[in-house]
């Protein structure tokens, strides 16, 4: 598992990172465009025209990028980055990853509520752990990845968390498998870039144990 809990993808296409000069599957890595005004336009889906340049989801990276140039450089032009370009990388993404956890949800793939998350890695229909980021550490402790996977994403806050699942906040969620985890999965491993995270295979006590509290 790679940071944010996003897995390796061997048969995915690669791309050069401007600012390391590594190669690395496109779906670590953020696209960008330029715009018809000389700025540069972040392209999240992939789909905007025009050649595109890439730069790892790696907050220290965009910034890098856009304080030394890089953009111009690789564009071979004038290329302006936007102020708080990182910033806005991660505020997108996070839209993203909410969203598509949204859909998910609505899907019958994804649930929330300590009670309900613990049923589901107990009976191993878990394939993604998710635990906000600012929810209590004892909390979240009694609840360990899926064995099979050890895939975790905690790079949501709770409100965030909560908007995916159409409640004010929330601490526990768990992705079965499906098209639409393996999207929440990537996107989320994007997003921990931006925030500095990374993905872990280590929990607190199993999820068998300790249903008092939540």
């Amino acid at each position: 598992m790679t940071r944010g809990g996003r897995t390796d993808q061997q048969d995915e296409p690669e791309r050069k990172c401007i600012v390391s000069g590594e190669s690395q599957p496109k779906g670590g890595l953020i696209r960008f465009v330029m715009g018809p005004d000389g700025v540069v336009v972040p392209d999240l889906l992939g789909r905007l025209p025009g050649r595109g340049f890439y730069v790892a989801a790696d907050r220290a990276a965009i910034d890098k990028a856009a304080a030394k140039g890089m953009f111009s450089r690789a564009a071979r032009q004038s290329a302006k980055a936007p102020d708080g370009l990182a910033d806005l990388i991660e505020g997108l993404l996070a839209r993203r990853v909410v969203e598509l956890l949204s859909l998910a949800r609505k899907a019958g793939l994804a649930v929330t509520g300590y009670e309900k998350v613990k049923d589901w890695l107990v009976k191993g229909s878990a394939r993604v752990l998710l635990q906000a980021s600012d929810g209590s550490e004892r909390g979240k402790a009694k609840l360990r990845p899926p064995e099979k996977t050890g895939l975790f994403i905690d790079c949501l806050t709770a409100q965030e968390l909560g908007l995916a699942f159409g409640r004010e906040h929330a601490i526990h969620g768990a992705l079965a498998a499906g098209g639409l985890s393996d999207r929440v999965v990537e996107e989320a491993a994007r997003l921990a870039g931006l925030r500095g995270g990374a993905g872990r295979q280590d929990g607190g006590e199993t999820a068998g144990r300790d249903t008092k509290t939540a």
